[in-house]
């Protein structure tokens, strides 16, 4: 076994999760008074982005990973800052249909820029080729 395999060998699937939890979330601490600033927490940011894919609050719940009522709490926030609206659905009247708004695209869109922009001053830390490693690694992952 090379030094390098050996170093590898050493190095625990629950390191490496909790370094990159770790980049995760100070990038979200870095972030989240600039995404205040809009009217937005980061729950309410990250269910703005999933909302086009998952228009109905029960999907939009498993999307997400959090319970039925803590989503139904946010989109009731949404809705009152005008971020979303709620509709029934034609085809089933128990069934809500949730839409994004203009002002809710742009809120979403501007707290995306503030992340892209922060997590870009971490990935300047790193050379071309190291991330378009980091892309191929994560994409294998995913």
């Amino acid at each position: 076994m090379t030094r390098v395999e050996a170093e590898m060998h050493k190095i625990s699937s629950w390191t490496l999760w909790t370094l990159s939890f770790q980049v995760m979330t100070s990038t979200l601490a870095e972030v989240a008074p600039r995404i205040r600033a809009l009217g937005l927490e980061i729950k309410e940011f990250l269910l703005l982005t999933k909302l086009d894919g998952h228009p109905n609050p029960a999907d939009l719940a498993r999307a997400l990973l959090v319970p039925k009522p803590s989503v139904t709490f946010l989109v009731k926030r949404m809705e009152a800052a005008g971020y979303l609206k709620r509709e029934l659905q034609t085809d089933d009247l128990r069934r809500f249909r949730l839409t994004l708004t203009a002002s809710g695209r742009r809120a979403m869109e501007s707290a995306r820029n503030i992340i892209d922009e922060e997590f870009g001053r971490r990935l300047s830390r790193l050379t071309q080729a190291q991330r378009v490693e980091l892309m191929r690694i994560f994409e294998r992952m995913a």
